[in-house]
C-alpha cells in the first residue's frame, strides 16, 4: 500500500516558517514511528498569485481533491490589497473549501496550564479548558441566495439569506457527535430558533439525528447569545459546540481568546469521505499571515503543529500518535519556552520559530 498522502500548501507571510517545522515533524514521525508520508508542495494565495497570475491554479485544486490531507499555512498580506476581489489571495483559502466541500470547520479551544496566565479571564475558569467547537463551512448566511446591495423606494438596501436544508444540518451534527463519541458525550446545540425559522429546522433536525442515531450522546440547546455569555462566564460547561456558520464564526473567535494566543490555535475542516474512507480534510492554523514578523524567525510555529496533530487524528486515524505530539508541546510549555508572542511581564529571551520547533522534536524524543 502507498503512504497516506499530504499536500503542503505554505502559503504567504510567516506560512513557510511555521510549515518548515510541521514538515520536520512530519520527517520525524517517518524515522521514529514509522509513520511515511508522501508529501507535496504546491502555491496557494499571493504566492500563488505571484507566480501564476491567480491565488489557486486549478493544476492545485486537482491535488488537493486527490491527496488524504491538505496543510495549509496562511495567505494574505498588504502587498495585495490593491488587487481585484476574485484574485485576492484569500479567494485561494475559499476555493479550497468550497470545492473540496469542507462543511465542518473544527476549531479547538484548548487552555494548556502554563499558559493559564495569558488568558484574559481569570486563571481558574480556563486552566485546563478543552472545548471543540463544530463549525458548519459551507453555507448559511454567508452563502444563501438572494444577496446582494439593491435599490429599493429611493434607498439602498443590504440582503443576505440565512438558509439551510435538512441535510446541511445533519451531516455537520453527525460530524459533532461522532466527535463527541470520542471525548465527553456532550454536544451543545447553538442557535437562535426564538427568533429565526432556520433556526428552528436546526434545533429539529439536530435533535432528530441523535434521538436515531447517537441517543448515548447528551444534547442541549442554547441560544448563541447565551453562548457567547456562557463562554465568559463558565466556559468549562462545555464539551462539543455544535453551530452554523455565522455564529461559529463569532464564537469560535471568542473561544479563541480564552486560550490567551491565536498562535496555539489549530483548525480542522473536514468534508465527506472519500473512497478509501477518510475524510476530505484541510488543517491550518487559526492565525493569518502577520506579515509584520514575517521572514524574522519571530512566528509561533504551534498553531501549525497542533493542525498536523489533528491530522493525525481526524485524517490519519493516529490518536495516540496526536496526543504524543500535543503532549510534547505541553511538556515544552511547561518547561518555560516561548516564542515572543507568549512573554509574560516576568520578562526573559523568547527563542526563535526554528527553536521551538527544535524543543518540540525533543521532547517527541524524549517520549519514545
Amino acid at each position: 500500500m502507498s503512504n497516506p498522502s499530504i499536500l503542503i500548501l505554505a502559503g504567504d507571510g510567516i506560512g513557510p516558517e511555521v510549515m518548515d517545522e510541521v514538515k520536520k515533524i512530519i520527517t520525524w514521525y517517518g524515522d521514529k514511528r514509522g509513520l511515511a508520508f508522501d508529501v507535496t508542495e504546491d502555491l496557494v494565495g499571493g504566492a500563488a498569485y505571484d507566480a501564476h497570475g491567480v491565488p489557486l491554479t486549478d493544476e492545485t485544486m486537482a491535488k488537493a481533491q486527490e491527496v488524504d490531507a491538505v496543510m495549509l499555512g496562511a495567505v494574505g498580506g498588504p502587498k495585495y490589497d490593491v488587487l481585484d476581489f476574485s484574485v485576492k489571495p484569500e479567494r485561494g483559502l475559499l476555493r479550497l473549501r468550497k470545492e473540496m466541500d469542507l462543511f465542518a470547520n473544527l476549531r479547538p479551544a484548548q487552555c494548556f496550564d502554563a499558559l493559564a496566565d495569558f488568558s484574559s479571564l481569570k486563571k481558574d475558569l480556563v486552566a485546563g479548558l478543552d472545548i471543540m467547537i463544530v463549525r458548519e463551512l459551507t453555507s448559511g448566511v454567508y452563502f444563501g441566495q438572494p444577496r446582494g446591495i439593491f435599490e429599493e423606494n429611493g434607498e439602498r438596501v443590504g440582503l443576505n439569506t440565512q438558509r439551510y436544508t435538512e441535510s446541511e444540518i445533519a451531516r455537520v451534527a453527525r460530524s459533532a457527535f461522532e466527535l463527541a463519541k470520542r471525548r465527553d458525550n456532550r454536544v451543545t446545540s447553538v442557535e437562535k430558533a426564538n427568533v429565526m425559522e432556520s433556526g428552528i429546522l436546526w434545533r429539529e433536525v439536530v435533535t432528530a439525528i441523535r434521538d436515531a442515531e447517537y441517543p448515548e450522546i447528551e444534547l442541549s440547546h442554547m441560544y448563541a447569545d447565551n453562548c457567547a455569555m456562557q463562554l465568559v462566564r463558565r466556559p468549562k460547561q462545555f464539551d462539543v459546540i455544535l453551530t452554523d456558520n455565522l455564529f461559529g464564526d463569532i464564537l469560535s473567535d471568542c473561544a479563541a481568546m480564552l486560550t490567551g494566543s491565536l498562535g496555539m490555535l489549530p483548525s480542522a475542516s473536514l468534508g465527506a469521505p472519500m473512497a478509501n474512507g477518510r475524510p476530505k480534510a484541510m488543517y491550518e492554523p487559526v492565525h493569518g499571515s502577520a506579515p509584520d514578523i514575517a521572514g524574522q524567525g519571530k512566528a509561533n510555529p504551534i498553531a501549525c503543529i497542533l493542525s498536523f496533530a489533528m491530522a493525525l487524528r481526524y485524517s490519519f486515524d493516529q490518536g495516540d500518535e496526536a496526543t504524543r505530539l500535543e503532549k510534547a508541546v505541553e511538556k515544552v510549555l511547561a518547561d518555560g519556552v516561548r516564542t515572543a508572542d507568549l512573554m509574560g511581564p516576568e520578562g526573559g529571551t523568547p527563542v526563535s520559530t526554528t527553536e521551538m520547533g527544535a524543543k518540540i522534536l525533543a521532547a517527541l524524543d524524549a517520549s519514545l
